[in-house]
């Protein structure tokens, strides 16, 4: 059952001696399980958060200062955009916990997770993330708060990616 496949089935085109190559496939799998983690743990946590008065707080300069997300505030209100926010972030966690097991979920996850990664990536565009005393490259707070999201984008899509290569295979 693999956490994040990759393209090579495990143990082939190993150049390395038989032990090294062993080494190597824990590594990848050891690998595998801790950035699924780190995308799972991150949004569980901050989707939970969402139904806090303090996060409702501090989403106000990213979402009121970001015109792609600006709309959810007369939709929804400022509570009830961070509770939306909340459920699709738990919902994308909970979705990529039962990847491993099912494609389709994974494919779900992995989609709903890059689109969370990729709008929350997109804020970086619209508000200043340099530290102003400083300027490129220090990070201001809100940089230093995004940044990471690149990472967490880049195992979204690998997941997803592995994911529909895995529903496009015949069932054995």
């Amino acid at each position: 059952m693999p956490v994040l496949r990759t393209s090579e089935p495990e143990g082939q085109g190993e150049t390395l001696p038989r032990p090294w190559a062993r080494n190597a496939a824990a590594v990848r799998k050891a690998g595998r399980i801790v950035a699924l983690t780190g995308v799972i743990l991150p949004l569980l946590m901050i989707g939970g958060m969402k139904f806090t008065s303090v996060e409702i707080e501090a989403l106000r300069p990213l979402i009121g200062g970001t015109p792609w997300l600006a709309w959810m505030y007369p939709v929804f209100g400022e509570g009830g955009a961070s509770y939306v926010l909340g459920v699709v972030e738990i919902a994308t966690a909970l979705l990529l916990m039962a990847g491993p097991w099912s494609a389709r979920a994974g494919v779900a996850g992995g989609a709903l997770a890059a689109l969370i990664f990729l709008v929350t990536c997109s804020i970086m565009v619209a508000l200043p993330i340099w530290e102003p005393a400083l300027g490129f490259p220090a990070l201001g707070p809100a940089g230093q708060f995004l940044i990471k999201d690149i990472a967490l984008l880049g195992i979204a899509l690998v997941v997803l990616g592995e994911s529909l290569n895995r529903l496009n295979k015949p069932a054995t």
